[in-house]
């Protein structure tokens, strides 16, 4: 994408209701206003809140929108020019249940209050093989317990993902950190996947497909 393309939809961004843009500041000194205030703030509403972790352009949020209309679901990611797209299509489409956020991961604790998410999703994150990487793996343990912290009691987190490596590292973790709810290695070769595993595709995930890469699931709580 080109620096213009960027700017264009960074410019965009500012313009769009659903897009919500603090400053790392904001975040880091705790003074983000709608922490603990996102119903009652931004949606108007006491439905449960759904989030996409590094939801890139957004395909999976939208999706989740438009399929689960009493649900409240948010987009976060750190990159504005890729979400722009999300953003856009929600508003075409006038879904109110939607929203983006940009901000780091690691600060999410600082987003959302305790017990504030109902449930989580993790679509094809950058696997970060290299062990100088572990850092900026969306399932290592610091963020599974960041997770945890704002997530209610019996909330789910959903990781899927074409990583063999980042599918074992989360079924260890989490093996440590909470419950495994349902774990496979292949879900379009197993006729008792979830249906919420396969109902959604995103463009990549298509893609990996036509590649004959097995796709993974890990469905946990914390």
């Amino acid at each position: 994408m080109g620096s213009k393309n960027k700017l264009k939809r960074f410019r965009e961004n500012e313009t769009f209701s659903n897009v919500i843009q603090p400053e790392r500041s904001t975040i880091q000194d705790n003074v983000f206003l709608l922490r603990g205030k996102w119903n009652s703030e931004f949606f108007k509403n006491d439905n449960p809140i759904v989030l996409e972790l590094g939801c890139g352009k957004g395909e999976y949020t939208i999706n989740l929108a438009e399929r689960n209309p009493k649900k409240n679901h948010i987009g976060i990611d750190i990159k504005g020019a890729r979400f722009w797209r999300g953003a856009k299509t929600a508003l075409e489409k006038d879904l109110r249940n939607t929203a983006f956020l940009r901000t780091q991961i690691e600060l999410i604790t600082n987003c959302f209050a305790e017990n504030e998410v109902d449930e989580i999703w993790i679509t094809f994150p950058d696997p970060q093989i290299k062990f100088k990487r572990t850092k900026h793996r969306l399932t290592r343990p610091k963020l599974l317990m960041d997770y945890k912290k704002i997530l209610k009691a019996k909330g789910v987190i959903h990781l899927k993902t074409d990583s063999e490596f980042l599918f074992g590292y989360t079924l260890a973790n989490v093996s440590h950190l909470g419950k495994i709810l349902y774990a496979h290695h292949n879900i379009y070769n197993n006729i008792d996947a979830p249906k919420e595993s396969t109902a959604i595709q995103t463009f990549y995930e298509k893609k990996f497909l036509d590649q004959d890469k097995a796709i993974t699931y890990i469905k946990f709580n914390l």
